[in-house]
């Protein structure tokens, strides 16, 4: 596809905003859609989105093709639908969705955190939608991205590659030819299994979080969160929880990085273990903690990512107290059950597939009878 691709951005945030205004200024088509009309009233008026960026990024007004809260409108003509909504909403933009969407399009997770495109695709199987379309997740963000008013946004940092996979993955080159023009960080990631275990933050945010609860209560978050908050005994829990990921994206054919060789990788921290790792990385100073424990190191991460890790770790036979440990005692804390909200694999429709019936799954679309 090229500058002639009709872009769809779903999520007017901080993510949404700047995604939107970044594909206007390069001269796509762009249409935005937010469920809350009031929270989109200013861009509508104004025709679309001041950008500004640090350093030598994007800067303009991203005139917007149209804004809308129409589902339909939204996705009538776009021939790409960017997702950009916290991932406890990927469920019930693909329940509206359902009914709109036409063979060809492409749909994009950012990110899918774990078992976004699964559950993505699930739904609009649950829903009866006939439509020929490929769905696809980012295993990260692309943007670094803030929201500095009603119609304004800001670039703080791109990243130079992000890993994206489609499911099945067979399809994985598609999404990427089509986002070439625009986005050509994009790079293959395999398939989903390896975009949704390999986000190392979303695994270790929650412990890291909850082991500082009572500072982020008491300050509203005025301390360094990866500097003050990483003690020696915090970053062994750390390592542990890490290592439960890893053995679990081994258990299922997946080579991932431990977190201390990741931050070796993306930012050159070294160090003896986690602690000196975290400690030595330039990226980690200076970012203060949450103001408050409603953030989406809790209320997205839990659920979306920790409660079907601890799914595939108990399925395929990987030990995953840690993991299991930090669940159980958020639901205790936030007074809310993760697990019944969070993405079982019951609800992702594949609680009975074997690792190589999941690995087929996700390679080749090939579902077995009886996977729920």
């Amino acid at each position: 596809m090229s500058k002639e691709t009709r872009y769809t951005v779903i999520g007017a945030g901080h993510g949404g905003k700047a995604m939107a205004a970044h594909l206007a200024l390069m001269g796509f088509p762009v249409i935005l859609y937010n469920r809350t009309p009031e929270n989109v009233a200013d861009i509508k008026n104004r025709g679309g989105i001041q950008l500004r960026s640090y350093q030598r990024g994007p800067d303009g007004f991203g005139r917007l093709v149209l804004v809308t809260s129409d589902m339909r409108e939204a996705l009538e003509e776009a021939d790409v639908i960017m997702v950009v909504v916290p991932s406890t909403a990927h469920r019930d933009i693909a329940r509206k969705a359902a009914r709109h969407l036409r063979d060809g399009q492409i749909v994009i997770l950012h990110p899918g955190r774990t078992g976004g495109a699964i559950e993505f695709v699930k739904v609009l199987g649950d829903r009866s939608c006939q439509a020929d379309v490929t769905i696809a997740e980012a295993q990260n963000f692309i943007y670094l991205s803030r929201s500095e008013g009603p119609a304004e946004a800001r670039i703080l940092r791109m990243k130079d590659s992000v890993p994206l996979a489609a499911l099945p993955a067979t399809r994985t080159p598609l999404a990427l030819e089509a986002l070439n023009a625009a986005y050509p960080q994009f790079v293959d990631g395999v398939n989903v299994l390896h975009t949704g275990l390999n986000n190392v933050w979303s695994v270790l945010h929650p412990a890291l979080a909850l082991l500082n609860a009572g500072r982020i209560e008491s300050t509203s978050g005025e301390f360094e969160f990866y500097i003050d908050g990483v003690t020696a005994s915090v970053a062994r829990m750390l390592h542990v929880l890490d290592r439960e990921r890893v053995a679990v994206a081994t258990r299922l054919g997946v080579q991932t990085q431990t977190a201390t060789e990741w931050l070796r990788m993306a930012y050159d921290a070294t160090g003896e273990n986690l602690f000196e790792a975290i400690h030595n990385n330039p990226g980690c100073r200076g970012v203060k903690a949450p103001r408050s424990l409603n953030h989406r190191f809790l209320l997205e991460d839990v659920p979306m990512t920790l409660v079907p890790m601890v799914g595939f770790g108990q399925r395929h036979g990987v030990s995953v107290k840690c993991m299991d440990g930090i669940i159980r005692l958020m639901c205790i804390l936030q007074e809310t059950d993760y697990r019944r909200h969070g993405r079982r694999l019951r609800r992702l429709g594949i609680a009975r597939l074997s690792g190589s019936e999941l690995r087929r799954y996700v390679n080749e679309g090939v579902l077995y009878a009886g996977a729920s």
